[in-house]
Formats: C-alpha cells, structure tokens, sequence
C-alpha cells in the first residue's frame, strides 16, 4: 500500500474528538486552521498550565490508521478523528519513523515529526479500557505507545483524504520517538 492520508479532522474546541473533514489547511508554524491545539506556542491545555510560553510541538497529532484497525479488532469501535487526531494516515509506520522525519503530503504541506503522544485518561473517558490497549509495557518493563505521533508544520499546504505521503529520514544517526 502506498503511504497516504486516509481522513482529515479538526476540531476548534479543545475536545477529545475532532470532526472529519473534506480538507484541513495547514499553517506554516502554527498547525491546522480551526483546530484548537493550533499555535506557535503550546494548547494543549495541561501544557499551558505548567508553561504557556514554550514552544507548540504538538501542532499536529497523526494516528495510522493500522492502530484502528487493530483496536476495532479487539473488541472497541473507534473511527478516524475520534482518538484527537488531525490526520489519519495508512501504510506508513508513524511509530517506527525517527525524530526529525518529514511528511511531505500532498502537494504542498511537510509535517516534522517531533515525537510521541503521550495517551492520556481521556482515551478511557472515550472508551473504557482503550488506555490499556494504546500504552502497555512489553516484556523488557519498558511502556510502550501506541497513540500517534506528533509534529509541525514546516510547509503549508491543503490536505486531503487521499493525498499521497512521501516519507523524508533525517540524517543519521537517527535519534527515536520520545513523548512530547
């Protein structure tokens, strides 16, 4: 399958989910026009709290929608844009792409990914038991999240369902996904 975007979502209330669209506009620096979490500084609003001056690299939130898949599987019904993601991606392994990679999607926009997200209770107010499923220890004790990946916007640009996505590595040596 050739890596493209599967769904689009915002959502201008800070909200768990976010609402399907036909396009969101990404903005250079900020994250998607009309969606809450967008700005050059954090929103989300557990961040704020702590430091509202701190940068925004949580412009963008993308789940793959494999992890759907995989939660539908075992026994939850979850849709894209109900997990609070911004783009619903298929055929790309967001979890297994190192800090710094670039989305080139569709024609104009470059999303860089800038590190995990960090799943909260609001996934169990979503659906009880879904925490458990999107951040769980394997057999090393070391946690792992499932829950998407977050980034900003380098490049601008309209997005849609169906637009390709064109995966950049960053230079070597790769430096892995932490929460941010």
């Amino acid at each position: 399958m050739n890596p493209s975007v599967l769904a689009v979502s915002r959502k201008p209330s800070h909200t768990f989910s976010k609402i399907n669209q036909e396009c969101i506009t990404l903005v250079e620096g900020i994250g998607v026009e009309g969606d809450a979490h967008a700005g050059k500084t954090v929103q989300h609003r557990s961040r704020v709290k702590r430091d509202p001056s701190q940068p925004n690299l949580r412009q963008v939130h993308l789940i793959h929608s494999e992890l759907l898949d995989k939660l539908n599987a075992g026994g939850f019904t979850v849709h894209p844009g109900e997990l609070g993601e911004n783009i619903t991606t298929q055929g790309v392994d967001l979890l297994g792409l190192p800090t710094g990679a670039r989305l080139r999607i569709g024609a104009d926009a470059v999303v860089e990914i800038t590190g995990l997200r960090n799943p909260c209770h609001q996934i169990n107010d979503f659906q009880n038991g879904m925490l458990g499923a999107v951040a769980h220890k394997d057999q090393e004790g070391e946690l792992i999240r499932e829950a998407g990946v977050m980034g900003v916007v380098l490049f601008g640009g309209d997005i849609h369902p169906g637009d390709p996505i064109v995966i950049e590595m960053p230079p070597k040596p790769h430096r892995p996904l932490v929460c941010v």
